[in-house]
């Protein structure tokens, strides 16, 4: 497909500020103290922010799309986020000189599909309540899951990266990146039984549970094994679960660039859902069972919105685990003693600040402070990482003066 002057002309004019900012030698800077950080070795914590309601950022237009073909603006979409996200809440983002263009990777999927209800209170906002329909009652439903199979669509990558190199030429290069698998199976089961179903039927079908979560991890090892014999898996990561993922420890060899091996990759994995079970159940219905995920990889996150700190002994078990989430339901103090200096204690802080009906900056500088503390008493290597934030009240500065107030605390 042929860009249009117009198009081409905006898209350039973008990558060219990224291409004058991704020179500076602050990049490189920052790299290597993530890589001090991901090497348990840090200079000082780091900062990250993610998920974020781009709907309520906009500011003098910096956000409004101007290009008009529908693949020029996702690019530009991601052009103008980064030059954002550098403008007013850098924190320590790393900006590269190339743009990402996914691999055409298609598939069959798991063959249970999502029927749920949905609750709306921000039509602008893609967060929504979910209510999900139980769909797993029998041995027979079992059956449904499927173990998905994938190809590559060559024809469309090659076209795809042709016409980004035609538009970026001499300014930035282009990417190609593969699949990036994480494992979250029982992500996938809370959304195909809905949340009651599936707690209940642990303490009262734990048999039936089992063969759930065992057929569908055995459905995510062979997909592996798919995208690593194709040559689909990616490389070269610059984040894993919304942290900074430089290290000089991956590739674990001398890699071929046409069979990415997983070996040689960060993974994640997590179980939102077992926030309401004992360490032992997450132990028996989650870890044995991811364990088999993280032995295939070079390092690993585990975690998210599930509070951690009771269940490290278990998480241990898991190989090559290098960070481990602290959600903000965690016991700060009771997570940095059972982390130590062994993994990175991913500190998740609670969006809800950005969220009352007043900002208090020096609430969150407090929050920050006392966190730091503890994990310099326990030795713990400390990001925080600011994600799921909902809303910000349609006043995007209060996400900037968090990020002020963040790097005002690991700064000292």
């Amino acid at each position: 497909m042929i860009t249009s002057n117009k198009d081409r002309n905006i898209l350039r004019e973008l990558g060219s500020q990224v291409a004058e900012i991704a020179a500076l030698p602050v990049q490189q800077k920052t790299i290597s103290l993530w890589k001090a950080l991901n090497e348990l070795k840090p200079g000082r914590a780091m900062v990250m922010i993610d998920q974020i309601p781009w709907h309520e950022m906009d500011v003098n237009g910096e956000l409004t799309l101007q290009s008009e073909d529908g693949f020029c603006r996702s690019i530009e979409n991601q052009l103008r986020q980064t030059l954002y996200r550098w403008k007013h809440m850098r924190a320590d983002m790393v900006v590269e000189p190339f743009v990402t263009i996914s691999k055409a990777v298609r598939g069959t999927g798991f063959g249970v599909q999502v029927i749920e209800e949905t609750a709306v209170t921000d039509p602008h906002n893609g967060i929504v309540g979910h209510r999900y329909i139980d769909q797993m009652k029998t041995e027979e439903d079992l059956l449904r899951i499927q173990t998905p199979t994938v190809f590559s669509d060559e024809e469309a990558t090659e076209q795809t990266e042709s016409r980004a190199r035609e538009i970026f030429d001499g300014i930035l290069d282009v990417r190609v990146q593969g699949s990036l698998p994480g494992f979250a199976p029982w992500d996938q089961i809370v959304q195909w039984r809905g949340t009651d179903a599936m707690l209940f039927d642990l303490v009262d079908r734990p048999d039936f549970m089992h063969k759930i979560i065992a057929r569908l991890t055995d459905a995510h090892l062979s997909l592996l094994d798919q995208l690593e014999e194709q040559g689909l898996l990616g490389s070269k990561q610059d984040r894993i679960h919304c942290t900074g993922a430089f290290t000089d420890e991956l590739p674990a060899s001398e890699p071929d660039p046409q069979k990415p091996r997983a070996r040689d990759l960060w993974t994640s994995g997590m179980a939102q859902i077992f926030s309401a079970v004992s360490p032992a159940m997450h132990d028996e219905f989650e870890i044995d069972y991811a364990a088999r995920w993280y032995a295939r990889f070079g390092l690993g996150y585990y975690g998210c919105c599930e509070p951690l700190d009771e269940k490290i002994g278990v998480i241990r078990k898991l190989e090559r685990v290098r960070k481990i989430s602290m959600s903000p339901w965690v016991d700060i103090e009771r997570g940095a003693e059972q982390i130590g200096p062994d993994f990175v204690f991913s500190r998740k802080p609670s969006p809800a600040f950005l969220a009352w009906d007043k900002w208090q900056p020096e609430a969150v500088f407090q929050d920050l402070s006392d966190t730091l503390l503890c994990c310099a008493r326990h030795r713990c290597p400390v990001e925080f990482i600011l994600k799921d934030i909902s809303t910000v009240r349609y006043q995007p500065q209060r996400l900037w003066e968090w990020v002020d107030t963040a790097m005002k605390v690991v700064n000292g």
